[in-house]
Order: C-alpha cells, then structure tokens, then sequence
C-alpha cells in the first residue's frame, strides 16, 4: 500500500507539472494511472475534464461527465456547459447553465456567450452590463467589447436604437462594433469614419508585437476591411467595395464567416452578370462551420442568394427547389415566393406567377404589400392595366399616399378611364379628411390636384366643391378664384356674378410689369399667321401685298 502510495503522489506531481508547461496529453496519462487505482477519485476526474477540454476535445469531455455524473454532482456545471456550448449544442448549455445551484461570474460569462448565440440580445446585453458593473479585474475590456457586440447585434438585426452605455473606443474591437451599431441605424459616413479609426488602432496594437508580420496584421484588419466595402456598397460605390472584398477573398482568412459573408456580397453586387466569379463565390457560402459562425438573418440571406443564383445561371429545377425550401423553413416570408414568381416569368408563365403571388397574400395579409406591387406590375407587363389598379387600390397602407395616387391617375388616364382616376381622388381626400389632419399641406396639394384633374378634363362641375375647399382656406388666392368662378359659370351664373365681387379690381393690382423684357422673353414671342384662303372667295389683291409688307405699312 506505501508503494502504492508513493506512485500515486509521484504521479500527481507529474500532473502538476505538465499543467504548468501546458502539456495537457501527458498530463492525461498520468491522470488516467490515478484513476486506474481509484476510479471515483473526483479530483482525478476533474482534472482529467480539463486536460480534455484544454486539449480541444469536448466530446469525450463531455463522455467522462456523463458517466460519473453522481461522483461529479454539480462540481463540473461549468465545464459540461462549455462543452456543450463549443459542440454547438447551445439551447443544452442554456439549461446545465439554468439549472446551476450557484451563478459563479464565469458560468455568467458564459451564460452570456450563449444568450449571444441564441440572439436573445436585450437578456445578453442585461447580464453584460451587470458584470461590467459588478466585476474588477483584467477581462473588463473583454466584457465591454462583449457588450458593445451586443448592441451592435441589436441595431443590425432588430433595428433598435443605440444606448449609449459609456463605452469608450479605445481598442479596435470596441471601435469596429460601434461601427457596426452606426451601419444598423444608417449613419455610414459616420460608421466608416469609425472604422477607419478602428485600422489605425489595430495597426498600432499590433505593430507593437515584433513575433506579427505585416501578413498577421492585413489578415486581423480583414474583417474591418470587409465592414468598409460593405458601406461602400450600401453607398453605391460598387466597383470600390468589389475591390475591397476580394482582397479579403484573396487572405483566406480563417473565420470562414468572414469569407461566407464576403462571397456573399460580392455575388449580390454580380448580379446576373459574371456569374462564374459568382458560382465560384458561392462555394465559399457552404464551408463548415458557417451556421454557427452567422446571425439567422446572415444565413436566411445568403440561402435566398443562393437561389437567385440558380436563376441567374438558368438552373430552373434547382431554383425551384432553393425557393420551395426557403418558403418551408420561413412560411410568412415574401421573399422565397417572389423568387419561384420571378423563375416563372423567365419561363414567360406570367399568369402563374400572378396566381401564386395572390395565393400568397392570402394567406399571408400582413406581408402582402409587396407581393401586391409585383401582382400590379406583372399584371402592367401583360398590359392588364384595370387589373393592375385594382391591385394597387387593394393595398390599404399605400393607396393614399400621394406618390400612389399619382401612379393610379396616370394609369386609369391612360385607359381613359376618367372617372376611375377622379374616384381615387375622392378615396384619398375623404381619407385625409377622416383620418389625417385636414386642412395639413398634403390634404390641400390633393384637392388642388384633383381640382386641376377636372378642370383638364372638362368636369368643371365636379371641380367646384374641390375649388371652394381651396378657397375658403386663402381667400386671398385670386387664380383658384377664378377657377371657381369659371366653373361656377356653366352652372350657375348668379354665383359666379356673386363670386366675382371678390375680384381685386384692376386699379387695386399691381403688376409691375416690364414691357421691353416681356417682348424679348421667349413666353411673348408672336408670329404672325398668314390668313387662309376660304373657299369660293378671292381675297383682294391689295390685302395680300399688306400682309406680306407688315403692319407698318403707310395707308
């Protein structure tokens, strides 16, 4: 038994120094001897978990505490969340994490790195702020970084305005996610400038560690290059971020979300058009890993790209296909079906794709907008125009505004379909006389064009309640007056005599008018018309000479 003894100590001191010099696999060895003597010796079993973990080898990590769980008790929480969380079974580490006797500040950290995981960003950003808040030792930067990630992630994904929660920008990290929070609200000059400040911190930070090659430094800068072109590209300044992208592409960096997101975009600013580079591209999107390395939104994204890809490239079958899977996996999203709509009608079955867009808008009213428009301009293509405007009528948030109203008049003008233009004026005054602020500057610019509509078209009738409204609201305007006097006099002359008492007189309006510069201006040019010959009729000789001398000629 001293013997025994003896080897067992010897042994632990072997462990102790191989964890010191970080050479966890001998280390394993001679932790493997200890448990071969006691195979329950929690000590030897906690030590072996870490040796495992250190070694990158979580699965057998994992194996070791599943089986001794009752030795083991709660000892190990941390260490069997983490294992779950680095094999991406995150919603598994989300519960050991839960279910913990003890919240110790690690387990909190890593509770954290899953909430980010899971894009539950506002709980994320509650538990950051609370260890920033309660914790002082040397990974607070880390936590502000942490932090600053999460706000990013929640102006990018969710839209939500930035707080301002101190953090200062004093390592690149820090400035690279503030950059992308000011991408998330749309303040690119601002984020680029960021970004930019961002580099030259790296630089410097880096430039200090003689082990880094200028090689180290470009490929940790890759990620803030890949955020500039994409600013680049939101600005249109396409050809530079194209630039920028593939020199990223060209680094083979080794975050293969990095170069996922970058084919990506360089294939959404291909287009229909290189599609070679584009197919190339694309292989990148498909590297291992990359569904634990992007946002839902990142990977929904370059699914949909995918497809229109295969559209691009004539791969109708595997377009079909993309699509059809995409509309499973997000049923209320418009996106997927627009795609199968558009495939359609590369295959010229425009009434097809007009049958599935409508059959998903009823099914889908809260997301039918936009599948309306493209009903409508599907329905223009064929030259279904009535068709086209029934549509558009249907959308309720959008059929009022003015640049709908404009579109619906051009187009039942063009059918000649006076009236159906002159009742979506009516619809859309009654609207903002019920629901919007009467009287407001958009409500009058409708009625005064609704007014001028009918006027256009002989329908002076019909223009004069419109005519009063714009009166009595600047009785001043001399020109709507007499509009309305106008349109008054087909109908009822005692009105318009009435109306007409209003008229500034002459001697009162003052014109201030320069005749010289009026003759000269190309609104007074006047050409004299040569009178026509009437029929059966001679006109006399000497008129004709006094027309061709002038006006001037003596008598």
């Amino acid at each position: 038994m001293a013997s025994g003894g003896v080897a067992v100590a010897s042994l632990w001191t072997e462990v102790n120094r191989c964890g010191q010099s970080g050479d966890y696999t001998r280390a394993l060895k001679a932790l493997s001897k200890i448990l071969h003597e006691n195979r329950d010796d929690v000590t030897a079993l906690h030590c072996k978990i870490v040796c495992l973990v250190q070694n990158g080898s979580f699965k057998e990590a994992l194996n070791v505490m599943n089986i001794h769980t009752k030795v083991l008790g709660s000892d190990v929480v941390f260490e069997k969340a983490y294992c779950e969380y680095r094999l991406n079974r995150v919603e598994s580490a989300l519960k050991t994490i839960e279910s913990a006797p003890d919240q110790t500040d690690k387990l909190k950290e890593l509770y954290g790195q899953v909430l980010y995981r899971l894009e539950r960003y506002d709980e994320c950003k509650t538990v950051y702020t609370d260890l920033i808040r309660n914790s002082q030792d040397e990974y607070e930067e880390e936590r502000k970084t942490n932090l600053a990630a999460v706000v990013a992630a929640m102006s990018q994904w969710e839209k939500v305005p930035m707080e301002d929660l101190g953090l200062s920008e004093s390592t690149y990290e820090l400035c690279y996610n503030t950059a992308c929070a000011l991408i998330g609200q749309g303040q690119l000059a601002e984020a680029f400038n960021t970004l930019r400040q961002a580099e030259e911190l790296c630089r410097v930070s880096l430039a200090e560690d003689s082990d880094v090659t200028e090689e180290d430094i470009e490929s940790e800068l890759a990620v803030i290059h890949s955020q500039m072109a994409y600013i680049m590209q939101l600005q249109g300044r396409t050809d530079e971020a194209l630039q920028l992208y593939n020199q990223v592409i060209k680094l083979k960096p080794s975050d293969v979300g990095l170069l996922a997101v970058t084919a990506n975009n360089i294939i959404t600013i291909n287009k229909d058009q290189n599609v070679f580079d584009s197919k190339k591209k694309v292989k990148l999107t498909n590297a291992e890993g990359v569904e634990y390395k992007l946002a839902k939104k990142q990977l929904q994204a370059i699914e949909f790209n995918k497809a229109l890809l295969a559209m691009y490239t004539n791969q109708a079958d595997q377009c079909r296909k993309l699509s059809s899977s995409l509309q499973s996996q997000n049923p209320g999203h418009p996106r997927p079906v627009l795609i199968q709509a558009a495939q359609l009608c590369r295959e010229k079955q425009h009434s097809k794709a007009v049958e599935l867009l409508q059959q998903f808008s009823e099914q889908n009213p809260e997301s039918a907008s936009g599948i309306k428009l493209t009903m409508a301009q599907l329905y223009l293509v064929q030259g279904h125009v009535t068709k086209a405007c029934d549509v558009l009528r249907s959308i309720e948030e959008f059929k009022h505004k003015a640049g709908m109203v404009s579109a619906l008049v051009t187009m039942y003008s063009h059918e000649e379909d006076i009236d159906g233009a002159i009742d979506v004026f009516k619809q859309a005054i009654e609207y903002y006389q019920a629901e919007q602020q009467p009287g407001s500057a958009a409500h009058l610019a409708l009625v005064r064009e609704a007014a001028n509509f009918k006027l256009k078209h002989g329908r002076k009738k019909e223009a004069i309640s419109d005519l009063e409204q714009l009166w009595k609201q600047n009785t001043n305007d001399v020109h709507t007056l007499a509009q309305l006097i106008s349109a008054y006099s087909l109908v009822d002359t005692d009105k318009a005599k009435s109306l007409s008492k209003h008229l500034p007189s002459a001697d009162t309006m003052s014109f201030n008018v320069d005749v010289d510069e009026l003759e000269n201006s190309h609104g007074a040019t006047y050409v004299r018309k040569k009178a026509g010959k009437v029929v059966g009729e001679n006109l006399p000789k000497r008129q004709e000479e006094g027309e061709e001398e002038g006006g001037d000629r003596k008598r």
